[in-house]
């Protein structure tokens, strides 16, 4: 379907989409008691039919007040929250340093949902990323080492910098495997979640919403959770 015209070179109009018609009925009363389980249920459910539902939109905020959303890879889902990994002096880092709150928004649009996650943002254990890093092919943990990811950079000096990478670690070409050690400016992030929306698209822009939300008081283990239908 033609969802767009442009009626001049500086200008384009969105008239029509395609309805949603997702199968969903979320009713809170019948939902299970924590968010994570049912976002595993979703997640786990769009295995093979969305492409890459691990893609996520994660937005951060500066100290000075001004938002940044880029697409990041969820690594793990856990009963404590939803880890990604990346460089710890990137843009994304520098601004959960300064304020450690973020969301994120899955889009899996051949299913007709949508996942909402606001929280606090802790780093997981070294442990955890190392055991991580260990699992990335060799490309990637020579680019962990070679990026200072987000910081401006000469032509070529990307392609100079993964050579000395390389040659500190004695890599050779056609190595598949090598030894390289986790860099301390790289690790994940673990972002602790304490309100979660499961959208369902429905025709007419009807959706049916549903939001988690964290008790107020004292923080337990593991979280009480309100569950609360909203408007569309």
């Amino acid at each position: 379907m033609d969802t767009t015209i442009q009626p001049s070179p500086d200008k384009i109009v969105v008239l029509v989409h395609q309805q949603y018609d997702a199968p969903d009925h979320l009713s809170p009363s019948a939902l299970p008691a924590s968010p994570l389980g049912l976002f595993r249920h979703w997640f786990t459910s769009a295995q093979g039919t969305v492409n890459e539902p691990e893609a996520m939109a994660l937005s951060t905020v500066s100290a000075e007040g001004i938002p940044s959303t880029r697409i990041v890879l969820l690594k793990q889902v856990d009963n404590r929250g939803f880890v990604f990994y990346t460089n710890y002096n990137s843009r994304k880092s520098r601004e959960i340093d300064a304020n450690p709150h973020a969301s994120l928004a899955f889009y899996w649009r051949e299913v007709h949902r949508q996942v909402r996650v606001v929280g606090r943002v802790e780093k997981v254990t070294r442990e955890e990323s190392e055991a991580y890093f260990r699992s990335r092919p060799l490309g990637s943990r020579i680019g962990a080492w070679a990026s200072n990811q987000s910081a401006t950079i000469a032509e070529g000096e990307l392609d100079q910098q993964i050579n000395q990478i390389k040659d500190r670690f004695g890599i050779k070409e056609g190595d598949v495997e090598a030894d390289i050690p986790l860099p301390d400016h790289w690790g994940g992030w673990r972002v602790i979640p304490n309100e979660v929306e499961f959208w369902a698209g429905k025709p007419s822009r009807l959706h049916d919403r549903v939001r988690y939300r964290c008790r107020e008081g004292p923080q337990t283990d593991p979280p009480k959770w309100i569950t609360e239908r909203l408007s569309p």
